[in-house]
C-alpha cells in the first residue's frame, strides 16, 4: 500500500484556493502509485478559523466546497479536514473522498482548549467509528487531538489485497493519549494515519516525536503524522511531517517551512525505509518560522511589500534580514530617522547594512519636527525636565513618519520591539509600536542576538559593531537600555520563568534570582498589559507569547506574589 503525505499551506477562509492545491497534490500522488493522499486538520478551510465557524453562510459554503472537491477526485482516496454540520451541532471531521463522492466522515472526540486552541467554543465531540474501503483497504479515521486527548476515539480496519495491511486514521491531539489508537487498534489497524494542525514553538518536533513513540510503544501500531504548513496570524505552522514504525524508529521526516509531499510505501512489516531530512538546528528553525510568518502574513493578506524603521541598532538589523529572507530585498524599505541623540555610528552601521543587503533605504532627520512639537508644548510643559515624555515624542514622530509611508505606498509597517521590551513596557505606545506586524514579538533578547549571530554564519549582512555594541534607545544623551532595565540575560530569564511557565515570585527567587529585580520585573510585566493589549499581532515561537495564550486582565491587582 502507498500512502501520500500531503503537507500542504493552507489559508483560513480560501475554500476555493485550498480544494485546487488538495486536488493538485491528489494529482501527483495518484502519479506516483498512491492509493490514499492524507491531507492536514481542517485542510479545506485552514485552521484555525475561529469565530467563522459561528457564522451560518460560512459553514454552508464548507459543505459546498466539500461536495464540490468529492465531485472531482477519482482513481485515488483522499483524506481532508473540514467542518461538519449535523443537525445543530458543529464537528471538526475528516472525511474519506472515493470515486466522486464521500464515503465516510469522522468527528473529532478530545477537543484542545488550552494555550492557542479554543475548539470547545466552536466544536462538539463524537468520536464514533467510522470505517471504510480504500481500494479493497478498510480505514479508520481519527482527529489530532483524538490522540494527544484523553478519550480520543478511532477505528480502522482495513488492508488492501496486495500488502494485508489494516489502516487507520486519527486527527491531531487524538494521538495525545492512549484511548483512540488502542481502539484503532482494537479494530485492527495496523497503521494510524493522523491529520494534524500543530503550531510551531521551539523544540515542538520533540514534543510530537515523544508522543507518537509513547503511542506506538502501547500499540505496536505505525503511525504517518500529517500536519499542516504555513502562517496564520501569529500562528506558524512548521509541517515536518513523519513517520515512525511499530516500534518508534523514525522512518520518514519531510522538510520544515515547506510544502512536501512524500509517499510511504506500507509492506506486512510496516512502513518501508524513506528520507529523513535532517532536523534544524534550534536557531535555524526560529529563523526560518519568522520569514515563513512574515511572507504568509503579507502574502495572504494582500501587502505588497515591508517597510521598517532602521536605527542602527539589533532589533531593527534583525527585523530587516528576516523581512529581506521572507520576501525579497526589491520589496523591503528601510528608513533611518536620526535625532540628535543618535550616534554617527549608528548611521554608520545603517547605511552599510542596507548596501549589503540592497534593500530600498531613505533618511527622514527628525529635529526639526521634535523642535516643532517643542515650541508647540512648550506653554504646556514650562519649566519641567526633560524626561520620558521627550523621549516618547521622538519615537512617535517615527511612527507617524513610518505610517503616512505605508499609507501612500501600501507597504506594511514591520515593528521591531522584542519581547523582553513588551514584557517590561520598554516600547512606545503609537511610537516603535507603530504598525501592522511585529515579527520579534516572542523573542526575548538572548534570542534575538542568537538569531542575528546565527544569519550572519548564512552571510555576514549585519555590521559586527551592531551586534557587539550596548543596546541603546537613543533617545537622551548617553542612554542604554541597561540604565533602567536589570541586564538582559537576567531580565530574560525571569520573563521566561514567570510568562511561559507561570512561576511564582516565590519560585523565581528561590532559582537565585535577587528580589528586587523579579519584583521590578513582575511587576513591569503587568503594569503593562494595556500596552501590549493595543500592540500588533507578533509571531509565535515559544510556549507562551503574548497574544492568543496569554489572557490576563488589565484591570488587575494581582501581582503574582509580589
Amino acid at each position: 500500500m502507498r500512502i501520500a503525505i500531503g503537507q500542504i499551506n493552507c489559508t483560513v477562509g480560501d475554500l476555493s484556493g485550498n480544494a485546487r492545491k488538495i486536488l493538485e497534490f491528489a494529482d501527483r500522488a495518484r502519479k506516483q502509485g498512491a492509493d490514499v493522499l492524507l491531507t492536514p486538520e481542517l485542510s479545506l478551510c485552514g485552521y484555525p478559523p475561529e469565530d467563522l465557524l459561528l457564522r451560518e453562510d460560512f459553514r454552508e459554503a464548507c459543505d459546498r466546497a466539500l461536495a464540490e472537491l468529492a465531485a472531482k477526485v477519482r482513481g485515488i482516496s483522499v483524506v481532508v479536514g473540514h467542518p461538519h454540520q449535523v443537525g445543530g451541532k458543529l464537528y471538526n471531521a475528516a472525511s474519506v473522498l472515493q470515486d466522486g463522492g464521500v464515503a465516510a466522515v469522522y468527528h473529532k472526540r478530545d477537543l484542545p482548549n488550552y494555550t492557542v486552541f479554543d475548539e470547545e467554543r466552536y466544536f462538539d465531540s463524537d468520536g464514533s467509528p467510522c470505517v471504510v474501503e480504500v481500494n479493497g483497504v478498510r480505514v479508520g479515521v481519527n482527529i489530532c487531538e483524538d490522540v494527544w486527548g484523553p478519550e480520543g476515539e478511532s477505528t480502522a480496519r482495513a488492508a488492501p489485497a496486495a500488502v494485508g495491511v489494516n489502516v487507520g486514521i486519527n486527527i491531531c491531539a487524538d494521538v495525545w493519549e492512549p484511548e483512540a489508537p488502542k481502539r484503532a487498534q482494537a479494530a485492527g489497524a495496523q497503521v494510524l494515519l493522523v491529520l494534524n494542525a500543530s503550531p510551531f514553538h521551539i523544540n515542538k518536533l520533540r514534543t510530537r516525536y515523544e508522543v507518537v513513540r509513547d503511542r506506538t510503544a502501547e500499540t505496536g501500531m505505525a503511525v504517518v503524522f500529517c500536519n499542516l504548513v504555513g502562517g496564520q496570524d501569529e500562528l506558524v505552522f512548521d509541517g515536518a511531517s513523519f513517520v515512525m514504525d511499530g516500534r518508534g524508529k523514525l522512518t520518514h521526516q519531510l522538510p520544515a517551512f515547506e510544502e512536501a509531499l512524500a509517499i510511504v510505501e506500507v509492506g506486512q512489516d510496516g512502513p518501508l525505509p524513506g528520507e529523513i531530512v535532517p532536523e534544524s538546528s534550534v536557531d535555524e528553525s526560529i529563523y526560518k518560522a519568522l520569514c515563513l510568518g512574515v511572507r504568509d502574513y503579507l502574502g495572504k493578506n494582500g501587502f505588497s511589500g515591508a517597510l521598517l524603521g532602521l536605527s542602527g541598532g539589533i532589533d531593527s538589523a534583525l527585523t530587516l534580514c528576516i523581512a529581506v529572507d521572507a520576501i525579497g530585498a526589491d520589496k523591503v524599505h528601510a528608513v533611518m530617522m536620526p535625532s540628535q541623540f543618535t550616534a554617527g555610528i549608528s548611521i554608520e552601521d545603517s547605511r552599510e547594512m542596507v548596501k549589503r543587503l540592497g534593500v530600498r533605504y531613505s533618511e527622514i532627520a527628525i529635529r526639526p519636527m521634535f523642535d516643532t512639537f517643542m515650541q508647540s508644548l512648550a506653554p504646556q510643559f514650562g519649566d519641567r525636565p526633560f524626561d520620558a515624555t521627550e523621549e516618547n515624542l521622538q519615537s512617535r514622530i517615527r511612527g507617524t513618519l513610518l505610517m503616512a509611508l505605508s499609507n501612500k505606498h501600501g507597504s506594511i509597517v514591520l515593528t521591531t520591539g522584542n519581547k523582553s521590551e513588551m514584557s517590561t513596557g520598554y516600547a512606545t505606545l503609537y511610537g516603535d509600536m507603530a504598525g501592522g506586524f511585529a515579527v520579534l514579538k516572542d523573542l526575548t533578547k538572548k534570542f534575538v542576538y542568537r538569531l542575528s549571530r546565527y544569519r550572519n554564519t548564512v552571510s555576514a549582512v549585519i555590521p559586527a559593531r551592531i551586534i557587539e555594541r550596548a543596546p541603546s534607545a537613543e533617545l537622551r544623551p548617553n542612554q542604554v537600555d541597561q540604565d533602567s532595565l536589570p541586564p538582559y540575560d537576567v531580565l530574560d530569564a525571569i520573563v521566561e520563568r514567570y510568562v511561559e511557565q507561570d512561576q511564582s515570585v516565590a519560585e523565581i527567587v528561590v532559582a537565585g534570582f535577587r528580589r528586587e529585580d523579579v519584583d521590578k520585573i513582575v511587576r513591569l510585566i503587568h503594569i503593562n498589559e494595556y500596552k501590549r493589549r493595543q500592540a500588533p499581532v507578533g509571531i509565535r515561537i515559544t510556549p507562551r507569547g503574548f497574544g492568543k495564550d496569554w489572557r490576563y486582565p488589565i484591570t488587575n491587582k494581582y501581582r503574582g506574589g509580589l
